[in-house]
């Protein structure tokens, strides 16, 4: 049995992590740490979790000095650049943050408004985004998670990109639920003003927008990528505009896409569209595409706090340790 801590396990993608691996065979969660609640029972700030686990939160320092196996760090942006650096290499590390995603320190410091400090440990981290880098993870003591809407744009677009099918610009409208906000709310995120509302956010300037271009790397076909907030709890819908380099039938583009993800455990190509609602809870990420020959959409959805945080993040886990892909992270989604 593996000994799990989860730094930051008071907020939502830390509650994620916490509920999967409740139900992994192979692990043992022994801490999770919260500043703010420290001390007082998990199941006490997380009612819903009473009875299946006894868990208290403990201080942050305490966490980090358990005598863990994995450590996943939950924490906000520009926290987990400060504790890397202090932890044994030995220790296994899946960061959720954005911090060690950007190869760019100055594009880092750009898009998130501070340094990035942790140099050093930098090129230790690999991206951990299964479906296109799987084998670069094995072996590797350090994941960078990816963001929830760069999961949903890159896997969306990684097919075309390869094969070079994109005559220009890409255009990306992406939707999210307000649990990917985090659990203290702020003017823009709290309920009063998401509940009824539709509004876009950050152009030109969200943070995720240089990953998915990292990874993407293509010069010819930049991505203009808007955010939009929706009144959903979970969940990414992202449409992905473009112009093809030749004419291709609808059979042609779903040869592609299964050509790609055909044997993924967890992309499912959807006949007609997608809809949201039918990944809710999962660790699934469900695409489709229409095309009049000359242009494409392609859409992806996903849940933001699975597939685009935590259900990710054990399914690197899974990978770097051995354990089948699936475990714990393979359950269906919840309808209705």
């Amino acid at each position: 049995m593996l000994k799990i801590a989860v730094a930051g396990g008071s907020g939502y993608g830390g509650l994620e992590l916490i509920s999967i691996l409740l139900r992994h065979p192979n692990v043992e969660i022994k801490a999770v740490s919260s500043e703010q609640h420290a001390g007082i029972e998990v199941c006490r700030l997380y009612p819903h979790l009473r009875g299946i686990v006894d868990l208290r939160f403990s201080p942050m320092e305490e966490v980090l000095s358990s005598a863990a196996d994995v450590l996943f760090l939950a924490l906000p942006h520009g926290k987990a650049m400060h504790v890397v650096p202090k932890l044994p290499a030995e220790l296994i590390v899946i960061d959720l943050s954005g911090d060690f995603r950007l190869h760019d320190p100055d594009e880092f410091e750009h898009y998130y408004g501070f340094p990035m400090t942790a140099l050093e440990s930098l090129p230790e981290f690999v991206y951990g985004l299964p479906e296109i880098g799987r084998d670069r993870l094995r072996g590797k003591h350090r994941v960078a998670n990816p963001g929830c809407f760069a999961t949903a744009t890159i896997l969306a677009l990684y097919p075309l990109y390869r094969e070079s099918w994109i005559d220009g610009s890409v255009y990306v409208d992406s939707k999210t639920g307000s649990s990917g906000a985090g659990r203290t709310p702020t003017p823009g995120t709290h309920h009063p003003r998401r509940s009824h509302s539709l509004f876009p956010y950050k152009p030109f300037a969200h943070q995720h927008l240089p990953e998915m271009r990292q990874v993407l790397a293509n010069s010819d076909n930049p991505l203009i990528f808007q955010a939009h907030s929706t009144p959903l709890v979970r969940g990414i819908f992202a449409s992905h505009y473009l112009k093809l380099k030749a004419p291709k039938t609808a059979p042609q583009i779903e040869e592609l896409y299964a050509d790609y993800y055909g044997r993924e455990p967890f992309v499912r190509w959807i006949p007609g569209m997608p809809d949201s609602s039918s990944v809710e809870h999962s660790n699934y990420v469900d695409i489709a595409a229409s095309t009049d020959g000359e242009h494409l959409i392609v859409w992806s959805t996903l849940d933001n706090l699975q597939k685009g945080a935590a259900g990710q993040a054990v399914q690197n886990m899974n990978i770097l340790c051995g354990f089948e892909e699936t475990t714990a992270i393979d359950q269906a989604p919840l309808f209705p």
